[in-house]
């Protein structure tokens, strides 16, 4: 398993301020028909602040050779890999001749 690169204080700062604004938003979310209790004024600028944050985000991750695999996903779209598991004692059982060392 790779190991996760050290992020920039500039990376850390985005991500952190990012995390806020996300948990401001889901902290505030009402119902629909309900008044809600952030401006309207106050919604555009968190909604343009994300894409900001978003767009750094990716400009210091392309700077630093990082590609971005972090990206929403719904929870029927088709993946490119497949998760395979093994059951280790099982392959032993099956094939006794591997486990001599």
């Amino acid at each position: 398993m790779a190991e996760k690169p050290e992020l920039s204080q500039e990376e850390q700062i985005l991500s952190m301020v990012k995390r806020v604004l996300t948990d401001v938003a889901r902290d505030t979310h009402v119902r629909p028909g309900l008044k809600h209790p952030l401006s309207d004024n106050t919604i555009h600028g968190i909604r343009d602040c994300l894409a900001m944050i978003a767009a750094r985000q990716a400009e210091l991750a392309a700077e630093s050779g990082r590609t971005s695999q972090m990206r929403p996903r719904f929870a029927d779209e088709p993946r490119d890999t497949t998760v395979v598991k093994f059951d280790v004692d099982e392959l032993k059982k099956d094939h006794p001749e591997s486990d001599k060392s």
